[in-house]
C-alpha cells in the first residue's frame, strides 16, 4: 500500500508541470508499466482530481482544473516558496487575512524540515512609513474587476478623484489590467467619455451594476502594462518610458558617495574628486532640486533647460533668504 501511495504521489507532481504527458512517458518517467500508469490514473480521478485524455497518436494525460480544489502535492522548494509569499502577502495587503489562515493551514501539515527552513526565513514586509496613509482595497472589489477584465466587459463606476473628495463622477471604462504600483493598487482601464487610457485608484472606486457589453481589448500603449505604468508615472503619455526631462551634470564628489542615492541614475567616474550624473526627473524644476541635494558644487553639461531651471531655482531660494518671519506674540 505504500508502494502505491508512493507511486501516486509521483505521478501527481509529474502531472503538475502543465503539460501533456504520453502513457509511454509517463511509465518511462516513474519506472513502471503502461498499464500501471493507467490503473493509477483512475486512482487519482477517484480522489478528485481531474485529468483529462489526451487524443492522439500515442494518446496521453493532462491534469486540468476541476470543480472543487483536490489535495495538492508540492515539492520542499514549492512549500518553502509559497510560505515566504504567503508571510509577505499577510502584512498590510489587501488580502492578509487570508494570507495568515492559508499560511497557518500550511505551516500544520508541514513536516518539521521544511517549518524550521521557513522559520530560518521568517519574512517581515516593513511598509514605507506612509504606509498608514494608505487604504486597504476590498478583497471583493479585485474579485469583481478581475472577473471583468476577463470577460472583457465593460464597467460603469463611481469615482472619487482626490482622498478627501465626496463627490464621485461616474465613469464607463473598458478594464484591461489591475496592477500594482508603489503599494497601492489600480485599474489600468480605456475611458469611453474621454477617449483616452486611464488609471484609477482601485481604493476610490465603486463599481455599478449591471455590467455594460463585451468589447474587444484595444492595444495598451508601451506594448505591455509595465511600461505602460512607469510612463505614465513619469508624466508621459504610456508610449515611453523614459523621464520627460533628462539632464547631465558633474558633481564635485567621488562617483562612490554619490552612486548610493543616484537611483536610477547613471554615475561616471571622472576623477577621485568628480564624477558625471546623468538623471530624469518629471520637470527641469524637479531634475534641479533632486541635484542640488547632493550638497556640492555642479557644473552643468546640459541642456539648456537645466541650467535655466538651476537659476530659476537660486533666485527662489534667494528670496526666501531674504524673508523674514513676522514675529509671533503672545496669545492674549
Amino acid at each position: 500500500m505504500h508502494k502505491t501511495s508512493s507511486r501516486l504521489l509521483a505521478l501527481l507532481s509529474v502531472l503538475q508541470t502543465h503539460r501533456d504527458w504520453s502513457g509511454d512517458d509517463l511509465a518511462e518517467r516513474l519506472g513502471i508499466t503502461s498499464r500501471t500508469v493507467r490503473r493509477d490514473i483512475d486512482r487519482l480521478r477517484e480522489l478528485g482530481y481531474p485529468i483529462k485524455t489526451v487524443k492522439g497518436p500515442a494518446g496521453g494525460y493532462r491534469l486540468e482544473a476541476g470543480t472543487r480544489m483536490p489535495p495538492m502535492l508540492f515539492d520542499d522548494a514549492q512549500a518553502v516558496a509559497l510560505a515566504v509569499a504567503l508571510q509577505t502577502a499577510a502584512t498590510g495587503t489587501a488580502v492578509a487575512e487570508d494570507a495568515s489562515r492559508a499560511l497557518a493551514t500550511l505551516s500544520q501539515v508541514m513536516p518539521a524540515r521544511l517549518r524550521h527552513r521557513i522559520d530560518l526565513l521568517r519574512v517581515t514586509a516593513v511598509q514605507p512609513p506612509a504606509a498608514g496613509d494608505i487604504p486597504q482595497v476590498d478583497a471583493q472589489v479585485l474579485t469583481d474587476l478581475s472577473h471583468l477584465i476577463h470577460a472583457r466587459e465593460e464597467l460603469r463606476l463611481d469615482y472619487a478623484p482626490g482622498p478627501n473628495t465626496s463627490v464621485e463622477s461616474p465613469r464607463r471604462v473598458q478594464p484591461h489590467h489591475l496592477v500594482t504600483w508603489r503599494h497601492r493598487w489600480y485599474l489600468v482601464a480605456w475611458d469611453l467619455d474621454r477617449e483616452d487610457w486611464r488609471t484609477f485608484r482601485v481604493d476610490r472606486i465603486r463599481p455599478r451594476t449591471p455590467t455594460g457589453p463585451r468589447f474587444t481589448p484595444r492595444e495598451l500603449p508601451g506594448g505591455n502594462v509595465s511600461a505602460f505604468m512607469t510612463s505614465r508615472f513619469r508624466g508621459n503619455d504610456g508610449t515611453t518610458t523614459d523621464w520627460p526631462c533628462r539632464g547631465e551634470v558633474i558633481l564635485h564628489l567621488p562617483a562612490a558617495k554619490v552612486a548610493p542615492f543616484a537611483q536610477e541614475g547613471i554615475v561616471e567616474e571622472l576623477s577621485p574628486h568628480h564624477c558625471r550624473l546623468t538623471l530624469g526627473s518629471w520637470s527641469w524644476t524637479g531634475l534641479a532640486a533632486a541635484i542640488g541635494r547632493f550638497d556640492t558644487d555642479i557644473d552643468v553639461i546640459g541642456p539648456p533647460q537645466l541650467a535655466t531651471a538651476f537659476a530659476d531655482l537660486a533666485a527662489r531660494y534667494a528670496r526666501a533668504a531674504r524673508t523674514t518671519r513676522p514675529e509671533i506674540g503672545p496669545t492674549p
